[in-house]
């Protein structure tokens, strides 16, 4: 397997003195799929500022298509890591959705007219383009969530980092994140997803990082993660829906197969009926 990013020993200690990581290895490969998940507080935001150089290991090494990012410049490891924040108001500062868009592809030296056309493009796939000429804060929350997406896609990254991207979303939105991943992975995009939303990691990723106080607690494939409760509750994190269903259905010797989604939980049942 290709690495696409490598973690060995990594320490971040911030200039008041906060150790916010400690001891973190962590491999990801290229085309894998990855939610990093914990509580406020956790380190989680902190590691993946490592990834585009936004931070410098204070100890130990990170490496980007084996790449030392203590040797490399935020505007490199930019143009293959793409990190969507949490709150876009922190991500814009142009004066219209298609200078916002454009900004990141005319600083790696895109000419005019690939520019125009990844723009447009993208702000299309968005359902963006009939807004490019006002202002990105003058868009909704959800709008502005599809647009600080775009602006990443627009230049076409390795690795797509996702910080929190359902905070402040209902339900039909969390629904229209998961389809942009889909349609990422297809592509062959690297994902990293950081979130506390447990429920929303229950389907579609290869693996799960759980993180808390600066340290990674365990890493597996979603099933072993979800149904750990004592691991979960050691990481101040509660149990997804449908896992608490099937451990009380434990207790009647039913739903031993673990399923993790609404619709993996509805075929068990119907199975169950036809015996």
């Amino acid at each position: 397997m290709v690495k696409a990013i490598e973690v060995e020993n990594l320490w971040y200690i911030y200039p008041n003195g906060v150790v916010a990581l400690k001891n973190i290895n962590l491999e990801i490969n290229v085309g894998e799929k990855v939610a990093i998940i914990g509580p406020n507080g956790a380190g989680k935001s902190t590691l993946i500022k490592h990834f585009n150089g936004l931070l410098k290991p204070f100890k130990g090494t990170v490496r980007v298509f084996g790449t030392d990012t203590k040797k490399a410049t935020v505007a490199t490891l930019a143009r293959r890591v793409g990190v969507i924040f949490q709150n876009p108001y922190h991500q814009f500062f142009s004066e219209s959705v298609w200078d916002e868009v454009a900004f990141a592809l005319r600083n790696f030296g895109f000419s005019e007219e690939a520019i125009r056309y990844r723009v447009t493009k993208v702000l299309r796939l968005f359902d963006l383009y009939d807004y490019a000429d006002r202002s990105p804060f003058t868009l909704s929350s959800g709008e502005m969530r599809r647009l600080a997406i775009a602006t990443v896609l627009a230049y076409d990254p390795d690795i797509i980092v996702f910080d929190e991207p359902t905070v402040g979303q209902d339900r039909f939105q969390k629904e229209k994140i998961r389809e942009y991943i889909k349609l990422l992975s297809l592509q062959g995009k690297t994902i990293i997803l950081v979130t506390h939303d447990i429920d929303f990691v229950v389907e579609g990723f290869d693996k799960i990082v759980v993180m808390n106080k600066g340290e990674i607690l365990a890493i597996g494939k979603p099933k072993d993660i979800l149904y750990d409760e004592e691991l979960l509750t050691k990481a101040n994190l509660i149990m997804p829906q449908i896992p608490r269903l099937v451990k009380e259905a434990e207790a009647y010797n039913i739903l031993k197969h673990k399923p993790l989604t609404e619709d993996d939980l509805a075929q068990k049942i119907l199975e169950m009926l036809r015996c």
